[in-house]
């Protein structure tokens, strides 16, 4: 049985070519996360009442929230917002990242890069 291999992959492909691709990519990749771990990124929970901003890095840069949240009879309530504020706010950073990398990448995952 005879493999299919692409047609820069088989004899005499330009390996150099591959390597300049490579290190293009790498260098692309390089500059994305430095750029994200730039951004900030919000997310509300509670219909506004809980508002957190987390950097790039996945640090939390300032948490917001209204009077009207703090109930010191409700506390479990306050937490699950700002838990859920946290998590929504990740999961864009994330998404993010994994979208603005496929853009570089070609959608291919390369293990170990986000």
């Amino acid at each position: 049985m005879k493999s299919r291999v692409p047609k820069q992959f088989q004899g005499g492909g330009d390996m150099n070519s591959m390597i300049h691709q490579a290190r293009k990519m790498q260098d692309q990749i390089t500059a994305l996360q430095e750029d994200i771990e730039q951004r900030t990124f919000s997310a509300t929970a509670g219909g506004g009442a809980v508002t957190v901003t987390l950097t790039g890095k996945k640090t939390i840069q300032s948490l917001e929230l209204k009077k009207e949240v703090v109930d010191p009879e409700d506390i479990d309530m306050l937490q699950d917002l700002i838990i859920s504020a946290v998590n929504e706010a990740v999961n864009n950073i994330e998404t993010t990242t994994e979208n603005e990398m496929s853009k570089i990448t070609g959608g291919v995952a390369l293990p170990g890069l986000f």
